[in-house]
């Protein structure tokens, strides 16, 4: 846009079209350069490409993506309190609970197979038996017998089976060792049953070994006292043939021959002997005891630490999820993106919760704290409200303030609203319509013995004389009068579209207080009168299906929602608290509400 009287307004119409628009021709496609056109360097514009629509869904699932993202960091710190407290519960439950728990001691010892090994050293067969004796091994160790002798010996007054549970065997891998572990609630005692069950285990191997090895000895040693018998028995009759005066060379031979087999027989018995000998004299040491087991300074459980830690972990990991879950089963309208999700409405300003103080002062909010965070919220709900009723009319522009339930604070926006549209100057009406409740003459300690109502009972109506003053330069007031019996009949009757045109002549804009949309019919005959809404909302209560009834209830009748106000927001530091701190410094001055 250029400054002048020949001022124009340059768009891309495609990649190299430009559209000219001037207050003396209407828009036009022109193939000209927009520089040119405005006297300027033809390189100052250039043509900018289309975007593609593979760009264009890109950006837009990043936007989405992005949305989700803030809308669960959102989640997360609205609920922050409910993830720390299950957080702390839980982990002190935890601490507490491995407290009260009993300790328990865990001894660990350590034994070497040997057994399967030859004299000459390892070689793979003799390592592949030592693996699988080790396995074995492992299971014997938790055998009946074993544990039987073992209770018996330290006087432990438990079963087997109990006594099993707290025994650990396990093989290290690619190791000859086994690790023997023992659990119990007693130092002393854990030490002691794991050095017990290896010492009996030990004794027992080789006692079995002892008596497998024993009677084959006896069977070899009884065969190699025939064998001798028989070699002394052959010497001698090999002796008594060499003696004779005329001895037989074949006899000698035969004896000779008799005596060698005999002697070899023995040689090879006395080595299956020996070899059983030092077999059975290995087979005692099969099992050595590397690590003996010592009696424990620390429990190995429980862990406080551990345990402390993970049980926060989950508690806040239980935290989070009831967190999202109620945030899954509570449909009230929350923020302004709920609103535009569920209506497609604007939201036009974000009204923060009163103070005591606030809440307190009888006058409103814009007369008693005009320069609080909450005006402030207020002023930009005024800005923004006048550019939502541009071109609404020569008249004075017409809005009915409702909301979808009561008490979301329909009446106190009203009046709020109406203060700050009449002190930037503009003349306003504020009007009670609502015929049911009516509640606007007590915010401005007014009666409200005549009003609206008494309009109805004047064949002529003149609005000027039950319309009363607020104390407030621009802003005058409409009561509803006395309450009649059927106020929605009386919206309808045709004297009131004489009695709105004629307010509608009195002021700039022209607030309608009524009833809840969902409540009674009220709100839809004013709205339908009058053409626009202002709908006010409270997060946390309002629900999102009425106000999207709410909405689509207006919109049937061919009313237009102007928007939406979020009453009783929680406060956000930063831009009201800037202006806040900013206007108590500059005024220190406390405004004074009239009252009558």
């Amino acid at each position: 846009m250029l400054p002048g009287p020949d001022r124009f307004t340059v768009s891309l119409a495609s990649p190299r079209c430009y559209t000219c628009t001037t207050a003396a021709a209407q828009p036009a496609v022109r193939p000209h350069h927009p520089a040119e056109m405005a006297g300027l360097p033809p390189g100052l514009l250039r043509p900018v490409q289309a975007w593609s629509p593979e760009r264009r869904e890109g950006m837009e699932n990043e936007q989405a993506v992005d949305i989700d993202l803030r809308h669960y960091a959102r989640v997360v710190w609205r609920w922050l309190w409910l993830i720390v407290l299950a957080s702390a519960i839980a982990g002190g439950g935890a601490f507490l609970a491995s407290g009260l728990m009993t300790p328990i001691y865990e001894a660990s010892t350590t034994l070497l197979i040997r057994e399967g090994q030859n004299e000459a050293g390892l070689d793979y067969n003799s390592v592949l038996m030592s693996e699988r004796l080790a396995r074995t091994y492992s299971q014997l160790l938790k055998d009946a017998p074993v544990l039987e002798e073992v209770i018996n010996r330290l006087k432990l007054g438990i079963s087997p089976e109990a006594l099993a549970r707290m025994i650990t065997v396990d093989n290290l891998r690619d190791t000859l060792l086994i690790s023997l572990k023992v659990r119990s609630p007693n130092a002393e005692q854990a030490a002691a049953i794991a050095n017990t069950v290896v010492e009996v285990f030990a004794e027992q191997h080789a006692q079995i070994a002892s008596t497998s090895y024993s009677s084959s000895m006896q069977s070899l040693d009884r065969e190699m006292q025939q064998l001798q018998s028989q070699i002394q028995a052959t010497q001698q009759a090999l002796d008594a043939e060499r003696a004779k005066a005329i001895p037989s060379s074949a006899e000698i031979a035969r004896l000779e021959t008799l005596a060698a087999q005999y002697r070899s027989t023995y040689a090879d018995l006395l080595q299956s002997y020996e070899g059983m000998r030092v077999a059975a004299a290995s087979s005692s040491e099969a099992l050595i005891l590397t690590k003996p087991a010592k009696v424990p300074a620390q429990p190995i459980l429980p862990r406080k630490e551990l345990n402390t830690a993970l049980a926060g972990a989950i508690g806040a990991l239980l935290g989070l999820a009831a967190a999202f879950l109620i945030e899954h089963l509570d449909d009230t309208i929350k923020t302004e993106g709920d609103v535009q999700r569920v209506t497609q409405v604007p939201t036009l300003a974000t009204i923060p919760r009163f103070s005591r103080s606030q809440s307190a002062s009888k006058a409103p909010l814009m007369a008693a704290h005009p320069e609080s965070a909450e005006a402030e919220a207020y002023r930009l709900l005024r800005a923004n409200f006048q550019f939502a009723t541009l071109g609404m009319g020569n008249s004075a522009i017409t809005v009915v303030v409702s909301s979808a339930q009561p008490q979301e604070g329909k009446t106190t926006v009203a009046v709020n609203l109406s203060l700050s549209l009449a002190r930037i100057g503009k003349q306003v009406l504020l009007v009670d319509t609502d015929l049911r409740r009516p509640t606007l003459h007590s915010q401005f300690g007014l009666p409200n013995d005549a009003g609206l109502t008494s309009l109805f009972l004047e064949e002529d109506p003149h609005p000027e004389e039950f319309i009363r003053d607020t104390g407030v330069t621009g802003l005058r007031l409409l009561t509803s009068g006395p309450i009649p019996a059927n106020p929605a009949e009386l919206l309808e009757y045709p004297h009131f579209a004489t009695i709105l045109a004629r307010l509608q002549k009195l002021a700039d804009y022209l607030i309608l207080d009524s009833p809840p949309v969902l409540s009674v019919a009220d709100a839809g005959i004013l709205a339908r009168k009058a053409g626009a809404v202002l709908l006010v909302a409270q997060p946390g209560k309002t629900r999102s299906d009425a106000l999207k009834e709410s909405v689509l209830n207006l919109e049937r009748v061919r009313v237009r929602v102007l928007g939406v106000v979020l009453n009783k927001a929680g406060h956000r530091p930063g831009y009201y608290y800037s202006y806040e701190q900013h206007g108590r410094a500059r005024s220190g001055v406390q405004a004074h509400w009239p009252r009558r």
